[in-house]
This record gives structure tokens, C-alpha cells and sequence, in this order.
């Protein structure tokens, strides 16, 4: 019996074809970050996320639209993860909202771009717009530009 020594690689030496890109994907993404434009893009969509009442009251408002309804259905509450997928855009010392989020009917699915100012705590809506793919088409339910 010999007494061989067993040279064992090392774990990157075992490991390189998966965690060198991956090391590559978290420094690019780590590196959109600390971005500015994307710094502010995430606050502003956290703080979507925690203001409910700015999309309920606009699906409320696109729920009465007949030409919705027969696209995509009544539009179901929106989930957290759409609003994550979302964008929005504040101004006006956070006064000023432009909101684009995911919704999905009984029917299909479509994207609801909103854009509100706020007034005192309540959110004054000047334009509700729904995107849908198929059919492609936007209906306008509110535009007061």
C-alpha cells in the first residue's frame, strides 16, 4: 500500500465556472445600485408600495369603466410584488406622483399608468390611463392635462 499524498483542489479551482459570472452579475448589479437615478427609482417605489391608497382609489375609478370591464374585467386589488415591478416617479416634494403597475382582471391583464398630486392627504388623479397588449389598445379614464 502506497502512501500517496492526495492533492485536493482548492474551492474556487472547483467551483470557477459559476461563481466568477456570478461574482460579475452582483458587482454590475451592485453597481446600478449606488446609481443615483437608481437610488431615487427605489425610494420612490418603496414609497409607492407603502401608500395603498394612491392605486386602490385609482382602480376604484377604472372599475367604472365599461370599456375596461369588457376588456380585462373588474380590476383585482393590486399585489405588492406589482407595484415592486412597477415604476413611479415622484416630484414636488413627493406631492406629485407618475405610477405605472401591472393589473390583472377576471378577463386579461393590462399596465395602469396613473398621475396624481396630492392634496392635504388624499390624492387628486389628472390622468388614469389602462394599456392592455391584446387587444392592443389604451383606454383613457381619466386625462385632465
Amino acid at each position: 500500500m502506497d502512501n500517496d499524498l492526495i492533492v485536493k483542489e482548492t474551492w474556487l479551482k472547483r467551483n470557477w465556472k459559476w461563481s466568477i459570472p456570478a461574482a460579475i452579475v452582483f458587482i454590475f448589479i451592485l453597481g446600478l445600485l449606488l446609481t443615483s437615478n437608481s437610488q431615487e427609482n427605489i425610494t420612490d417605489i418603496v414609497q409607492a408600495y407603502s401608500d395603498n391608497s394612491l392605486y386602490e382609489k385609482a382602480i376604484e375609478k377604472a372599475n367604472s369603466n365599461k370599456r375596461i370591464l369588457q376588456t380585462i374585467g373588474i380590476i383585482q386589488p393590486i399585489d405588492k410584488l406589482a407595484i415592486l415591478e412597477g415604476n413611479a416617479v415622484y416630484t414636488n416634494s413627493n406631492n406629485s406622483v407618475e405610477l405605472s403597475v401591472r393589473i390583472k382582471g377576471d378577463k386579461g391583464i393590462g399596465k395602469l399608468d396613473i398621475t396624481a398630486d396630492k392634496v392635504g392627504k388624499k390624492w387628486r388623479y389628472k390622468k388614469i390611463i389602462m394599456r392592455n397588449k391584446n387587444p392592443k389598445e389604451e383606454i383613457v379614464v381619466l386625462n385632465e392635462f
